[in-house]
């Protein structure tokens, strides 16, 4: 478990495709800001050396931030942020306030296989990792960069999806048929999420996803990027190549509905399958019911308790289940409720790495909100490695 000054791993290693690594890294509250970013890079790179890890398996971090507009140059500037030559990282700066009172904390991906990855900067926001016939795009900080004010929150929303969009279309790829997962972030999800949504929406509908096909797992969530006018900030995770037969979507109608009864347009969850393994990409879940409804308003605790029995139903719709979680990101509408909501996570999910930070889900009533990525062994040979 990741505490408030602390590291956390978890790892998978298949038979064919290489091992993975989420690691989580947070800073001391009491810190400076250049003291946090001293004590993340160290335990970083202790955790990295530990897992015997060269710096050029590093594929994605995600780094929290309690004031990106007054932080972000800062840490831009810093390793955390940086990359070996000829190995690109793709970064994500997203403020979500660590809890209890952090200023950085740290979510790492790396990716270990027998040949060196084949990576490629595509742009300041886009990396292309190769590795056995696929492209995985890794796209962060996709954002208007509206210095001026001038775009609604529709008009960002649309923005950001052409920038991923026409990505793609140079490698040859689309939104519907290669994109698995989003993480969209809005600078005041009470006011400008319905017009994020009703963007995309529209947008989704002209590039080919409605109820009769699929959507994309996704995140909407309170968060910000470092330009102060802008009310829509996106990263994106994007696969080339996968076979239709490696790509299902999950949910239980015992415990949720579909998204589009209420009229957004995201997937619960998306599994992506290989040979020796299978990759679950975990939406944004709630405390909600099989009618869309919010489950026990007012209680934070039994809402974290109901959106897990949720991720849990969707992992296992998919054959897997909690147990196979990489790591958790809990958002929390209410910084107040750390203590307790922490505590709940210690002692039911030790081990574990969690990041609790500071974020409101789209509607007020949810108090907490979980997403994260699980990993699970899969066992069929006619589907291509990871």
């Amino acid at each position: 478990m990741a505490t408030a000054h602390g590291t956390a791993h978890s790892s998978f290693s298949g038979t064919k495709g290489g091992s993975e690594h989420f690691i989580a890294v947070s800073a001391p509250p009491q810190a400076s800001l250049e003291e946090q970013i001293s004590h993340v890079e160290a335990r970083y790179n202790d955790m990295v050396k530990s897992l015997g890890l060269e710096p050029e398996t590093a594929v994605f971090r995600r780094l929290f931030v309690s004031d990106a507009m007054n932080q972000a140059s800062l840490v831009t500037r810093t390793a955390l942020a940086g990359e070996t030559p000829g190995s690109p990282v793709a970064v994500s700066i997203i403020q979500q306030p660590p809890l209890p009172g952090s200023k950085i904390s740290m979510l790492a991906y790396h990716l270990k296989s027998a040949a060196p990855l084949k990576k490629q900067r595509l742009s300041k926001s886009h990396v292309v990792v190769e590795k056995n016939g696929l492209r995985h795009l890794w796209s962060t900080r996709l954002c208007a960069s509206d210095d001026i004010g001038e775009h609604t929150a529709e008009d960002q929303t649309r923005q950001v999806f052409d920038d991923l969009i026409g990505t793609l279309k140079g490698q040859g790829g689309t939104l519907r048929d290669d994109c698995v997962r989003t993480w969209i972030y809005l600078k005041d999800v009470d006011v400008f999420y319905q017009g994020m949504a009703d963007s995309r929406r529209e947008l989704f509908a002209r590039h080919g996803m409605n109820g009769s096909s699929h959507y994309i797992a996704s995140t909407g969530i309170e968060g910000a990027c470092a330009h102060r006018h802008d009310l829509v900030a996106m990263d994106a995770y994007s696969v080339m190549g996968l076979k239709p037969q490696q790509v299902s979507y999950l949910n239980d109608f015992d415990h949720l509905n579909l998204t589009r009864d209420y009229n957004v347009t995201f997937e619960r969850g998306t599994r992506i399958a290989y040979a020796d393994r299978s990759h679950y990409f975990i939406s944004g879940t709630a405390s909600i019911g099989r009618n869309g409804e919010v489950v026990h308003k007012g209680d934070v605790m039994r809402q974290l308790e109901r959106a897990l029995e949720n991720v849990d139903a969707l992992l296992r719709s998919g054959g897997a289940g909690l147990e196979d979680m990489k790591y958790l990101i809990v958002y929390l509408r209410d910084a107040t409720d750390y203590a307790r909501i922490r505590q709940y996570l210690d002692l039911h999910h030790a081990g574990l790495p969690v990041f609790i930070v500071e974020g409101a889900v789209c509607r007020p009533e949810w108090l907490v909100e979980v997403e994260g990525i699980a990993v699970a062994v899969n066992d069929d040979p006619t589907l291509p490695a990871f």
